[in-house]
């Protein structure tokens, strides 16, 4: 912390800005011995745009850039901070944080500027973990919920949980050191005090799932026999011409991989090569193989077979290798005359089923309705704190199961010494969530997935 670190913290390449940030003790004078202003300055001030240039060793312009200067504590990181604004090229940027470096800075680790803003205690935890949600939000949905941890709405309402149980644990504590003193202990008093908590904690726990799909999205792949519309599902879907469509049979042979948002919730779709008892050629021969690849990674798999036609043992195979996942029987081509009924197709998988016309769209809303179903059991809450990452999950779901174990032991003559001890990991796993409680270990794996200059 005593260090002065710099980074590059826009992305590499070029654009109209790019900036290159200091925090320190020594960030300031670092950056006003690189930057010439435009006009003479009397006063430096915080939180102010100086014109200038930044010159290099040899007295040569750099770039002409604004300067900011943002003086502790009101500051990200409640650390000295300079922001250098230029022109985004990677030469530039390169040569201004090489003479950052050379006048005593040094280049920052992943993620530092956050852990110091954390370590200083301008965020928690959560907030800090939220930053990189924001960054790496892919839907409204998902940017939604990203930005309610960054403002610190789950940290907030997790230290209310936290400084409650502490409260509670002073009772049972004093009751054991001073018994003489402190006011007798009523198990059925104590017992009501754990009914907010954990009542709480089991609804956030229960988001997860939820909030999972809108961090890290959702595999849906597309399989079937060759020529059933696999790809025209994918164009319709993604509304654009995206795979070659042909009356060919195996005109796929690749994997086609585009996201989208079903509902709020990110979405990886696969198109994949049709599946027949036997390949045409070695090139079909390998796109099937993809496709089974595809299909045992998938979260939700979309069997599409035709409605103009009988089922034909190959779909009986394949349906039954699927059965016990998670998936949709989509009938396509409901525009032709129609040979499938669903009940030919029901004895052969526990697939909910669907119909469809890919070239029209008829019926996508269907199709989409039903993979959010399956997905989530029924739409999509955003109402509340969402859990969306597996860390706070894991810790959540620890400290939900000692207080329920605390709870049990409440009977008309408790072992209050265990109870004490029950509520003292309940404390200890939500602290490790706001970062009351964590170690250097778990903080160097967090701020790691950052990238250099956040």
């Amino acid at each position: 912390m005593n260090d002065t670190i710099a980074a590059i913290s826009t992305p590499l390449g070029e654009a109209g800005i790019g900036i290159v940030r200091l925090s320190g003790p020594q960030a300031e004078a670092i950056a006003r011995g690189l930057f010439r202003p435009r006009r003479p300055v009397k006063v430096w001030r915080s939180q102010r745009l100086y014109l200038g240039h930044i010159f290099d060793s040899q007295g040569s312009v750099i770039d002409e850039v604004l300067l900011s200067i943002m003086r502790a504590p009101h500051s990200y990181t409640r650390e000295d901070v300079v922001e250098i604004n230029c022109h985004s090229g990677y030469l530039i940027l390169k040569r201004i944080l090489a003479e950052a470096l050379a006048r005593g800075a040094r280049l920052a680790k992943p993620g530092e500027f956050t852990l110091r803003a954390f370590l200083s205690g301008r965020l928690d935890l959560t907030q800090a973990e939220a930053v990189l949600e924001v960054i790496r939000a892919r839907t409204e949905a998902g940017l939604r919920v990203a930005a309610g941890h960054l403002q610190g709405g789950l940290g907030r309402r997790l230290r209310e949980v936290r400084q409650g149980l502490l409260d509670l644990l002073a009772r049972v504590e004093a009751a054991l050191d001073f018994p003489e003193e402190a006011q007798e202990l009523e198990p059925v008093q104590i017992s009501k005090a754990f009914v907010q908590p954990v009542h709480f904690l089991t609804q956030l726990c229960d988001t997860y799932r939820e909030g999972r799909l809108l961090q890290e999205g959702l595999r849906v792949v597309i399989a079937g026999r060759p020529n059933v519309g696999k790809s025209s599902l994918l164009n319709r879907l993604l509304a654009t011409e995206r795979a070659i469509v042909t009356e060919i049979p195996g005109t796929t042979r690749d994997v086609i991989e585009e996201g989208l948002a079903i509902q709020g919730i990110p979405v990886l779709l696969t198109d994949t090569a049709g599946l027949r008892r036997r390949a045409g050629d070695r090139v079909e021969e390998l796109g099937m193989a993809k496709t089974r690849e595809r299909l045992e990674a998938a979260d939700i798999v979309l069997y599409l077979v035709e409605g103009s036609r009988p089922l034909d043992e190959e779909d009986r195979r394949t349906l039954a290798e699927l059965a016990g996942r998670a998936g949709l029987a989509v009938i396509n081509k409901i525009d032709l005359p129609q040979v499938l009924a669903e009940q030919e197709l029901q004895p052969y998988t526990t697939f909910p089923i669907v119909r469809i016309c890919a070239l029209t769209g008829q019926g996508l809303e269907d199709l989409q309705q039903a993979v959010v179903d399956l997905a989530l059991a029924g739409g999509v809450c955003h109402e509340g704190e969402v859990i969306t990452q597996a860390r706070h999950h894991q810790h959540l779901a620890a400290g939900l199961n000692y207080l329920l174990k605390a709870q049990e032991l409440l009977s008309p003559a408790p072992p209050w010494e265990i109870v004490a001890e029950e509520l003292r990991a309940a404390i200890r796993e939500l602290g490790e969530i706001t970062g009351e409680e964590v170690g250097d270990d778990i903080l160097e794996r967090i701020f790691a997935q950052f990238c250099i200059g956040k």
